[in-house]
């Protein structure tokens, strides 16, 4: 089976989709080949999701990823996923598109970065087990 492109897209691409494309790429690379890109990017992606992943996951972000804009993702991407950035996000060509609505931490505690990763795991988990089983029909 032919693994599913997925994106996830922010304004900066510096934190909640960074996030998701590193959480993506550790426990469903199997299943995802996983992106994220934003309207606009950072010098570099928030140390506080840096810290976070490493912590939770043993990654170190600042190594494997960096902020990407929307113009550098595959053209045809399978889903895209908006974090709930609170501005009109662009049309990209998908099959499947849904929004989080994710608050952004950035600025919060610590926890508050922790709370975002974990939710953002199981939103991936959840739409892993919706694709698998044709509720998402791609």
């Amino acid at each position: 089976m032919r693994k599913i492109k997925i994106a996830y897209v922010c304004v900066h691409n510096s934190c909640r989709s960074q996030m998701a494309e590193a959480i993506t790429k550790l426990q469903h690379d199997d299943f995802f080949d996983a992106y994220s890109g934003g309207t606009e990017t950072k010098p570099q992606i928030n140390q506080d999701a840096v810290k976070i992943i490493n912590q939770l996951y043993g990654v170190d972000m600042n190594q494997t990823q960096k902020s990407k804009l929307i113009d550098d993702l595959p053209y045809d991407m399978d889903v895209l996923i908006t974090m709930g950035c609170n501005v009109e996000c662009p049309a990209l060509p998908c099959k499947y598109r849904e929004d989080w609505g994710l608050d952004d931490p950035t600025g919060l505690s610590e926890s508050e970065f922790r709370k975002t990763a974990e939710l953002i795991e199981n939103k991936i988990i959840d739409i892993r087990k919706r694709i698998e089983n044709k509720t998402i029909k791609l």
